[in-house]
This record gives structure tokens, sequence and C-alpha cells, in this order.
């Protein structure tokens, strides 16, 4: 199956393009599920009575999925719950807590992905930052999990009950060791649909100069995440035909921010119809671009510069990023990368863990970081 991530500044129309988008597939043959992810019901406006064939809806619950969670979550620390003398929640008078949501949209991710009813997974994201801050969560939290609970101390549970008396604290229990499985499985899910040849992320955005300074920003964020950017959706482009009176400089704005876009980015102009769209003649006449064809991953290949200049080269594409926001901190074997308002903390490649950083160079929207090989390290050849 492929997937669709659609988002975009606030205000950019990204619900509407991504029930436009949704719809035109449908009408082609395309089963697709369209999944609102963001806050309320956006959708439910824009579809209005659209019913097509091949197209299903789904909304995310997160009240519902925070209750489920906390049901479960008592049910399996029930136990301990009783011992403490704890009382128990009931469900229903409790509401979802910060955090909630993004975990509802993950877990919608995970279950969409291993459904077989469709053949595109169109995804309505919140605004850019968000989005982005949600899309980085699997990687992150699968991180801190196996920080706080190494998955090799599992190996040691007969021992935990000795260690703990040894060390004079309690160990953690199994069911936490258990529930951080549990978890790391369906965060590793989200993830490898993140990273599929078949998911790609469309940015929708209005030209002009906050739009243009909105996607960049967000392209920045998306390069940095390794997902690949199919295509910029430029929405509420004035007809060239109204360039005249008070609408010529607005059109002249716009035609000057898709060229710019267009040295980029594949651009798709999606028309300004002048009102909100609303229900199936609208979707239909904006005709948005269908989904794309499934490509590569995103790669971030190391060149052998040995020969030349001792250095191997870690390439990394960043269009949009600023050298005066680019920061660079090594830690063990990961690495710290910041740029802009984006933050990433990768693992290095194997071959470059037995080096250490010679220096970096931002060209043509890549960083490219040289490593020069630890003679301590290195295997040496006679």
């Amino acid at each position: 199956m492929r997937t669709l991530l659609i988002t975009g500044p606030g205000g950019s129309g990204r619900t509407t393009v991504a029930a436009a988008t949704a719809f035109a597939a449908a009408r082609e043959g395309t089963r697709t599920l369209l999944l609102g992810a963001g806050p309320g019901d956006a959708l439910g406006p824009v579809l209005g009575d659209a019913d097509l064939p091949g197209l299903t809806v789904r909304r995310v619950d997160a009240d519902a999925g925070f209750r489920a969670d906390l049901a479960a979550l008592q049910e399996r620390a029930g136990g301990a719950l009783d011992l403490l003398g704890a009382s128990r929640l009931v469900p229903e008078e409790t509401g979802p807590l910060p955090g909630a949501e993004e975990l509802a949209v993950l877990r919608a991710l995970r279950d969409a992905a291993s459904e077989d009813a469709y053949d595109l997974l169109v995804v309505d994201l919140p605004a850019a930052p968000r989005a982005l801050a949600l899309l980085a969560l699997p990687e992150e939290l699968r991180r801190v999990l196996s920080r706080l609970l190494p998955p090799e101390r599992q190996a040691a549970r007969a021992l935990r009950p000795v260690l703990g008396r040894l060390a004079g604290v309690p160990m953690p229990a199994e069911w936490i060791y258990e529930t951080a499985a549990r978890l790391d499985l369906q965060l590793a899910a989200v993830q490898a649909l993140l990273a599929d040849r078949g998911t790609a992320v469309r940015l929708v955005a209005e030209p002009g100069p906050a739009g243009a300074d909105a996607l960049r920003t967000a392209a920045l964020g998306v390069a940095l995440r390794g997902l690949r950017l199919d295509a910029v959706v430029a929405n509420r482009v004035l007809p060239e035909s109204e360039a005249a009176g008070w609408l010529a400089g607005p059109v002249a704005q716009q035609r000057k921010t898709l060229d710019e876009w267009r040295e980029e980015h594949t651009v798709h102009p999606v028309a300004h119809l002048g009102r909100e769209p609303r229900g199936a003649d609208d979707l239909a006449a904006l005709a948005a671009p269908v989904a794309p064809a499934v490509t590569g991953p995103v790669r971030w290949p190391v060149t052998d510069r040995i020969a030349e200049d001792g250095v191997l080269v870690w390439h990394l594409p960043l269009p949009g990023a600023r050298r005066d926001s680019l920061d660079l901190v090594r830690r063990g074997d990961e690495l710290t990368v910041t740029a802009g308002p984006f933050r990433r903390v990768v693992p290095l490649p194997s071959a470059l863990r037995r080096c250490t950083v010679d220096g970096a160079a931002l060209r043509e929207g890549e960083l490219r970081i040289r490593f020069r090989p630890d003679p301590e390290l290195w295997p040496r050849t006679r």
C-alpha cells in the first residue's frame, strides 16, 4: 500500500487538498483510505455529502484510544494497584492527557498500514510544525525506551530479585519490560511505514512570502527526518486572466513564488475557486494530483575519499538549511544534527563509528561531514 502524508502551514488548506487528493484517487479506481489525523472533524465540512465508491474516510478518536489504553494499563498493573490500595480510575471520567492524540495518530497509522483492503492511504496531518514532531515520535520514543530499559537487561530477569536485594533498590517488574517491548514493536511498525519506499510527504502552501518561508522550514524538517518529499501543492492559485486592477499585484507575487518553488520542487498548482471548497463537485474541480509512483527511499550515502583526502564523507541532503542554524554534536556512536528549529539524533553508519569527525561543509543544500579513520580503531593493512 502506498502512503501519502499531507501537511503544510496552518491555514494553507491542507485538509482540503488531502480530501481532494483522496477523492481524485478513488475516482480513478484506487481503493483509498482517507485518515483525518488533525484536531476535530476538519474533513466533515470539506467532504460534505461526497460519497464515492472506493473511498473510505476514517477519523482518529483520541478520547476512545486513551480510555482503552487506560483500561488496559490498569488491568496489567492490577496486582500492584491492589497492593498499594489504589482506587481504580473509571475511563469515562477522565480526559486524554497531553500526548494522547499523537499516540492515537501513530496507532491509527499502524493499523491502517496492516490492512489489505486499500491501495492508498492519504493522511491529513496537523499543521507542519506539529506534524513533523508527530512523525519524529516513533524514532525518538524507541531511542528513549532503549536507553531506559535496554533489551539486554531482560536476559537477567531471573537475577532481578537477587540484584534488587544486593543493590538495595527495587528492580523494574517484568510487566514493565513486557509493556516496553510491546510498545517498541508498535513504534517499529510505524517507523517502518514512514521509511517504506511507498511512503511520501506532500506539502501544501499558498504561494506568497509567508507561504514560501513556511514551506522552506517544513521542507528542511522533512529532509532531516529522512522522509521523501513527493511534491509541493501550491494552493489557491489565482488565474492569470484576472491579473488586472488590484489583483495584478497578488497574481504577480504568486507567479514569482511559483517560479522559485519550481527550481527546487515538483509543484502542482491548485486553482482558487473563489469560495471555500465543499462537496464532491468542488473537490473534483480542484483537480488535485493523485498519489505518486513508488520510488526508492531517501539515501544518506557515505563516499570513500580515503585514497584522495584520507577521509570518508557522509552526505546529508538538507535543502533550505543555513550555516548559521546548523550544529553537530557527536556522542559515542550517535550524531546530533540541529538544522533550524529541528533536531535529530542519528546513529552513525558502522564504518564511521571507527572515525573522528574532521569537519563539515554545507554545499548546494547538502551537509557533507568528513570523518577521518581513527588509527587505534581502523583495521591496518599490510
